[in-house]
């Protein structure tokens, strides 16, 4: 039976769905993205193809088919920092920015509007309770019942650059971590009642900035959930409620860098994934636990500074990413799923970014060695198959027309 080539372009795209266990795989980057970091990107709780992504110049870019394609959603001119959706809530999603207040949606990313109350502020980072949400600002932490309209919740004389819901049912527990500035001293605060009050840690973790906090899910049959803490020098984890941390970058388990990026799998409070953009140094990357720390893994990104990660809730999740290369301010975005395989690299060089001069390495031997062994070959041996049916009933359609 021959086969058309509307039904053959059709299986194709619906194989193009699935993406190469273990393998980096490059996305498109973001209209008029230019030569500036991406430092958000989010997806979906229950759609893993649905993401979101801010500007390193402003604006909102959102994307249902797993980064292959983007639309912007929202322009502006202040660079985003933090995008989240909710967990009990995943049509909401909120977006901060740096010094232009913060802005919602309640369609999964399609429509936007400025959120009342936090005018002029710079956004860095949201946390989700069941009845409240929590912000983090240059003017210490707000509180929203739903998004739209925020207050302050208190440390309004601290600039607050990281917060973490540790206990999501009441009483509510929060946790912030900001900046040493001139003390020196890094500070982090808790509160046990939904920020009513306020009580400083004296956390013995190094570092000036606490860059980000991320509480995981609770362990099965218990009752504290894991914060783990990243700071400008080093990473660490605490299982009483930041009382205690153990540190998790020293030795030969983690360099000793900057970690901004924390994304805990949905159902496992052991397993989780951090990200550094090296500081300026030839230190970042993606590593992966999945025993809370005691090991790690690298996943060996194509590039090592990474700007922005957003984990996926599957059991084998799909991570996307951004990646920055100082050399000529190309700015990257990748997915990655992980399926607990060795990771392989992107078939072919780098691509390049808008506004990034071509930077790819020169051919070789070894790139034939690297493509017949890489994990994509059935991939693109479906392609070349299907490529090759497209062409003969092109040429049959072409022969019987003659005849």
């Amino acid at each position: 039976m021959a086969v058309g080539p509307t039904l053959l372009l059709a299986a194709i795209a619906a194989n193009a769905d699935a993406l190469p266990p273990s393998t980096w795989v490059a996305l498109t980057s973001l209209p008029g993205g230019g030569g500036t970091p991406v430092f958000a990107m989010a997806v979906d709780p229950i759609n893993d193809h649905a993401l979101v992504a801010g500007g390193g110049e402003g604006g909102l870019f959102r994307s249902g088919d797993g980064g292959a394609t983007w639309t912007s959603v929202m322009r502006g001119g202040s660079a985003v920092l933090t995008i989240a959706f909710s967990p009990f809530s995943p049509t909401l999603v909120l977006a901060g920015t740096r010094g232009a207040g913060a802005y919602l949606s309640s369609d999964g990313g399609v429509k936007w509007s400025p959120a009342a109350g936090l005018d002029g502020r710079q956004v860095r980072a949201f946390g989700f309770a069941r009845t409240m949400i929590v912000a983090a600002t240059d003017k210490g932490v707000y509180s929203s019942d739903t998004g739209q309209s925020w207050s302050s919740l208190g440390l309004a004389t601290s600039s607050v650059d990281a917060i973490a819901v540790a206990a999501v049912n009441a009483p509510v527990r929060l946790v912030a971590g900001g900046d040493a500035g001139q003390s020196g001293t890094i500070p982090m605060w808790t509160s046990t009642d939904a920020g009513s009050t306020w009580t400083a840690l004296k956390p013995a973790i190094s570092g000036t900035i606490v860059t980000r906090i991320a509480a995981g899910p609770l362990p099965p049959n218990g009752t504290v959930r894991p914060l783990v803490v990243g700071t400008n020098t080093a990473l660490f984890i605490s299982q009483d409620n930041g009382t205690t941390f153990t540190s998790l970058s020293a030795g030969a388990l983690l360099p000793s860098t900057d970690y901004t990026q924390i994304g805990f799998t949905s159902t496992h409070h052991d397993r989780f994934y951090v990200a550094s953009d090296g500081g300026g140094a030839e230190s970042g990357g993606i590593w992966a636990t999945g025993d809370s720390g005691q090991h790690f893994s690298s996943l060996q990104p194509p590039l090592q500074s990474v700007t922005a990660l957003a984990v996926s809730g599957d059991e084998q999740p799909i991570l996307y990413v951004a990646t920055f290369r100082p050399s000529d301010h190309g700015v990257f975005l990748w997915s990655y799923h992980d399926t607990g395989g060795a990771p392989q690299q992107p078939f072919g060089s780098t691509p390049t970014a808008s506004g990034a001069r071509p930077h790819s390495s020169p051919g070789s031997g070894l790139d034939l060695i690297k493509l017949l062994s890489s994990s994509q070959v059935p991939y693109i041996a479906l392609g070349v198959i299907a490529l090759v049916v497209l062409l003969l009933a092109v040429v049959s359609q072409i022969r019987s027309r003659r005849r």
